[in-house]
């Protein structure tokens, strides 16, 4: 059973992989109908050939199970564990026609979404021992991706910030001229959003973070901002609203950010500048067929 917190609901895999079989399958696989006989069973073993954290073994399941439902597969490791090279993640086992027809699809979602979970890692043990700093990803996402990137961060030891436009407040820097100055975009923000949601306010500079302050935000980003000035926020703000980091974090600053006593440090690169991981899918012969 796959931890339904750091993965996404079946449903909405399947609907992804459906998606990506469609692109990949639609029109059939020549190779394998003309190559492989009905008959034929195989074994597909995936596995890890660098370190890496796993995430999105739901979405591969789902490729091989909607190809062929009759795919037996056995998991090695859950979402969200560390695994080292050479090691199994999962062993499908079935008809060699639908393994070989659901390997890139199922592929290409556990390499994405391990390289999400790898990168979230580096960065949320790149914090100081005993940080309760978050660390968070931003919309920055893969189009289409996102639960699974979403999902791959939590696998990873991260947080998710807003998922999309509806679900927060977030007031930036473009909103602050267009509604005319920090002030009254934030007093119009609270005269008409839910009660139950924050106010989160972008500002680049100490002017900006008093502002945003006295006008009522709750929640203040500091947005492309080094270590000393982060610094004098968190002591002009003095844990009157919650800080979050944003804007050229690299791993390198996560150790000195999460010593000021910032909430939170939001990277888009935990999504929009990862590589795939590096995970093979090796196929063997078993010692019989299966039934056509």
């Amino acid at each position: 059973m796959i931890d339904s917190q750091l993965g996404i609901p079946q449903f909405v895999a399947e609907q992804l992989v459906r998606m990506a079989l469609l692109e990949d399958l639609g029109a059939g696989d020549v190779t394998t109908d003309a190559c492989v006989l009905p008959e034929a069973a195989g074994v597909a073993r995936a596995q890890a050939r660098t370190d890496l954290v796993v995430s999105g073994l739901e979405l591969a399941q789902a490729a091989f199970r909607l190809v062929d439902p009759s795919v037996q597969i056995e998991v090695m490791h859950q979402n969200g564990e560390r695994v080292r090279a050479g090691e199994d993640l999962f062993v499908a086992r079935g008809r060699a026609r639908g393994l070989l027809q659901a390997e890139r699809v199922a592929l290409n979602f556990l390499q994405r979404a391990c390289g999400v979970a790898t990168m979230t890692r580096l960065y949320v043990d790149a914090r100081a021992p005993g940080s309760q700093t978050r660390i968070t990803d931003t919309r920055k996402t893969t189009p289409g991706l996102r639960a699974v990137e979403r999902a791959a961060v939590r696998a990873g030891g991260g947080h998710n910030h807003r998922n999309d436009l509806s679900s927060a407040v977030l007031i930036k820097d473009n909103h602050i001229v267009a509604a005319g100055g920090i002030r009254p975009a934030i007093e119009r923000a609270r005269a008409l959003a839910p009660h139950t949601s924050r106010i989160e306010c972008e500002v680049d500079d100490l002017a900006g973070l008093r502002e945003a302050i006295e006008a009522g935000a709750e929640i203040v980003l500091l947005d492309n901002m080094n270590d000393e000035t982060v610094a004098e926020a968190v002591f002009l703000n003095q844990g009157r609203v919650l800080l979050e980091a944003s804007g050229g974090i690299t791993l390198e600053r996560v150790f000195a950010l999460s010593t000021l006593g910032v909430y939170a440090i939001s990277v888009g690169a935990l999504t929009h500048s990862v590589y795939a991981a590096d995970i093979g899918l090796d196929f063997d012969l078993p010692a019989s067929p299966v039934d056509a």
